[in-house]
């Protein structure tokens, strides 16, 4: 008997599964052991994994993003968030460069008493806010990274909008379609507009600019938004989707990439190419 094609997932079944955790037991640690402050997950094992450094929004700790690098790590990502740079007057030129640094630690240490290693032909970055800005900057400056995410981009100084034309890796960058902080208008469009790869710019419609982070903290009381679990569920399925895609090559998520899901929708007119390995 002939063997029938094994059919990729639909967009929806897709989402329900790269949403939930995935098939790795996950471990979490300090990066300050290393030499950077701020938070590392891990799978429990594994050689040659792939790696993502993680921006923070301005004023925001690494650990109100937790539960996204756990989900990450969970699907078999090293994920390293420093959390240098966190006062009113951030330097957004060194938190980009410690994000870079951060790749530096996954790659070269060997974490997880030894059992962890990165391969340093499988980087991303990714951020919110101030920190997707500064992942636009450390992409412009490291050929080695291979893939950026952004979440409710914020410009920066230097310009994340002028490094984006530098850029040529794929690029996903979702907006909040509430963002009364850093609206898509001012920030991930321009961005997307001039971007140098192939690049997806998504608004998930009834997100908040605090809606990515988890918990609560007191910035609520001066920053617009709070915590809001589907736009942190929708963002764990799409980042998944997308780092499978670009870093190791993983289709299952094809079909979410290319597709409208309840709550998002594609910027069609800031969009081009196809988000897959560069």
């Amino acid at each position: 008997m002939a063997r029938t094609a094994k059919k990729a997932p639909s967009a929806k079944n897709a989402f329900e599964e790269l949403s939930r955790r995935g098939p790795h037991d996950v471990l979490h640690g300090d990066l300050a052991l290393v030499g950077l402050p701020g938070i590392v997950c891990t799978p429990r094992s594994g050689l040659g994994l792939p790696a993502i450094a993680f921006g923070h929004g301005w004023l925001q700790p690494p650990r109100r993003y937790l539960a996204l690098l756990r989900h990450l790590a969970s699907w078999g990502f090293v994920v390293a968030a420093p959390a240098t740079q966190r006062g009113v007057f951030a330097s957004h030129r060194m938190f980009a460069t410690d994000l870079r640094t951060a790749l530096d630690v996954a790659v070269g240490v060997r974490l997880g008493e030894g059992q962890i290693s990165v391969d340093e032909k499988k980087l991303g970055v990714a951020g919110h806010a101030m920190g997707a800005g500064c992942a636009v900057l450390a992409a412009a400056e490291d050929e080695r990274i291979r893939a950026v995410a952004t979440l409710a981009a914020a410009e920066t100084r230097p310009s994340a909008l002028e490094a984006a034309a530098r850029v040529r890796v794929p690029g996903l960058h979702l907006a909040a379609g509430n963002d009364l902080l850093a609206p898509a208008v001012a920030n991930a469009e321009p961005i997307a507009r001039a971007w140098g790869g192939a690049v997806q710019l998504r608004t998930v419609a009834k997100a908040s600019h605090l809606g990515f982070t988890e918990g609560r903290h007191w910035t609520q009381l001066v920053l617009h938004g709070k915590s809001e679990y589907s736009t942190q569920r929708a963002t764990k399925a799409l980042l998944t989707a997308y780092f499978l895609s670009t870093l190791v090559e993983d289709r299952r998520g094809e079909a979410l990439l290319s597709s409208d899901i309840k709550g998002t929708k594609i910027d069609q007119v800031h969009t081009r190419g196809v988000l897959t390995a560069a």
